[in-house]
């Protein structure tokens, strides 16, 4: 077969796996159409038509290479995934932790995750702190619950990161694998903006960060010796994707923490510690496993920024004189336009 045939070829192949993948893929305007309700069926979602035919954004990429759905606002009708969601009676959950001055973030998360966070859904908060008396007041939605889980105060930061990982797998295996169908880690101090709905739903999910780090462009002065293991080569990452918000089905979500544990325990036996260590074990990971949906910057927005990419800000950080500041914009390249 000659080259002009099977370069036509893979053209058509690559049209039917795209189009494929268009019709099926749940934000997508041929898949509404089935949701139109047939006249006297009852029992079919009505959804008025002209709200589901939501043109794709053009001005951003709403698809990876490996043809995993990048979450826009403007890209997904929310009532279609919500009436979808409903059916299988999922519960999710949010994993996040507030130890030492991070308690303060406590109230001002809780609140905003409450009101924004699949709302009208059922979900599970577990809050891992050493201050589990500081949340005895919080006020919840009839459908979502709260579990506070105290854990020791641990001195060291790099401590605190390894243990993260290691209490959310050991959770996992023992408790939140019989309570959740989904788990999401969020940082505490963060504040909910706007709706973060079952877009979000997916086997591993990764959210991009509004910052795009090369490897060759990190910071030296952020490490205490020397690079960490996981350093991905220039030249192969896809993306690079923030540690403040992750996850996925709970056996994905397993998978990735003891993984990450693994990597936090070989660097601590090597000498090896510096601040990124938490995010640069996700992206190795996450290199190697690819995510099936990628959410956009806007799930997790550093206020620094500006971009006329970035329609809706649903979740941005609390910035604190004593948080880890987002890297110098000479270390940086943003990955969209601004």
């Amino acid at each position: 077969m000659g080259m002009t045939k099977l370069h036509g070829l893979a053209i058509l192949v690559t049209a039917g796996i795209t189009g494929a993948i268009w019709y099926h893929y749940p934000f997508s305007p041929a898949r509404a159409q089935e949701h139109k309700a047939s006249p006297g069926d009852d029992s079919v979602l009505k959804i008025d038509e002209t709200s589901l035919m939501l043109p794709w954004r053009r001005d951003v990429l709403v698809l990876t290479p490996w043809l995993a759905p990048i979450v826009w606002e403007g890209t997904f009708s929310r009532d279609i995934l919500d009436a979808q969601y409903l059916q299988k009676n999922l519960v999710t959950g949010v994993v996040t932790f507030a130890v030492e001055n991070y308690v303060q973030f406590i109230e001002g998360f809780m609140s905003s995750a409450n009101e924004y966070f699949l709302a009208g859904h059922p979900v599970n908060f577990y809050l891992f702190t050493d201050c589990p008396e500081k949340v005895s007041h919080l006020q919840m939605a009839p459908e979502n619950h709260l579990f506070v889980i105290p854990v020791q105060h641990d001195p060291r930061w790099q401590d605190i990161s390894k243990s993260r990982m290691d209490m959310l797998s050991s959770y996992i295996q023992s408790q939140f694998q019989h309570e959740v169908d989904y788990l999401y880690s969020v940082d505490i101090n963060v504040q909910l903006l706007a709706h973060i709905g079952v877009e979000i739903i997916d086997a591993l999910v990764a959210t991009i960060s509004s910052w795009q780090v090369t490897p060759q462009q990190e910071d030296e002065a952020s490490e205490k010796h020397s690079e960490p293991q996981p350093a991905i080569p220039e030249g192969q990452g896809d993306f690079h994707y923030t540690a403040s918000f992750y996850g996925g089905s709970v056996a994905e979500v397993y998978k990735l923490s003891r993984a990450c544990s693994a990597g936090l325990l070989q660097d601590r036996e090597n000498g090896i510690e510096g601040p990124w260590q938490h995010e640069s074990h996700l992206n190795r990971y996450l290199l190697l496993h690819k995510p099936t949906r990628l959410l956009s910057p806007e799930y997790y927005w550093d206020t620094e920024l500006s971009s006329s990419s970035i329609l809706v800000k649903r979740m941005c950080p609390v910035h604190q004189h004593s948080q880890r500041q987002a890297p110098q914009t000479k270390s940086v390249r943003p990955f969209f336009s601004v």
